[in-house]
């Protein structure tokens, strides 16, 4: 069931997956629920609900990764969007942090797995990263992690000169954009565009929020 919906939902995300696409996500889909068993990956475990709101939510994001980014994956979780993006964009480099143990260990489990490249998951608060890492991706995303003011906050020292931001939100965007406003204006970032994404099958609509900063280079105050 996974593989005939991507084959015939993929178009929605802009990408045509082949079939060494379509065996890595069904992979990923049955490790996701035989490990969700033992840990607490998702509460989304039907065939038909990891095709849709796992996987092709997360591959609306795919059309705005390029091949040279380095991409920061912050709170991934069960490795949501950075594997679905990784097994679609293979030449990016990819980092996928997150604060719980078990979900990293899942994740470098389906890394190894899959054969994955470019792609390392590392058990840290992205707070961690900081002192290392600063100024040094040009994307970094985020899926369900916390609300949008939160989430620059910690992602602005990370980002390179000119690098993006992108957030995937719920229906309730246009809210929580209103709350986080003053906020990323303080911090020096704008919203440079939002696209609305329908899921199939009625399943729910995403938006994607994309800010960069408004200076020329964010410089932590």
């Amino acid at each position: 069931m996974i593989a005939d919906i991507l084959k015939r939902e993929a178009h929605h995300t802009g990408l045509v997956l082949s079939d060494e696409h379509i065996r890595a996500f069904e992979l990923f889909a049955q490790e996701l629920v035989r490990w969700n068993s033992k840990i607490n990956l998702t509460s989304i475990t039907a065939d038909d609900d990891i095709a849709i709101k796992h996987f092709i939510d997360c591959l609306y994001l795919a059309p705005h990764v390029l091949d040279q980014d380095l991409l920061l994956d912050v709170g991934s979780g069960g490795g949501l969007p950075v594997i679905p993006l990784k097994i679609v964009r293979p030449a990016t480099n990819m980092l996928s942090v997150d604060a719980v143990a078990k979900k990293i260990n899942f994740q470098k489990h389906v890394i190894r797995l899959l054969g994955l490249q470019k792609i390392e998951a590392i058990h840290a608060r992205v707070e961690d990263l900081q002192q290392t890492a600063a100024n040094k991706f040009t994307l970094i995303t985020s899926r369900a992690f916390t609300r949008l003011d939160n989430f620059v906050s910690l992602a602005a020292p990370l980002l390179a000169e000119d690098g993006r931001i992108i957030a995937l939100k719920g229906s309730a965007a246009d809210d929580e954009i209103a709350v986080s406003d003053n906020t990323l204006k303080d911090l020096g970032f704008e919203i440079t565009s939002q696209y609305s994404c329908r899921l199939p099958e009625n399943r729910g609509t995403r938006q994607l929020v994309v800010l960069k900063a408004c200076k020329p280079a964010y410089n932590g105050g």
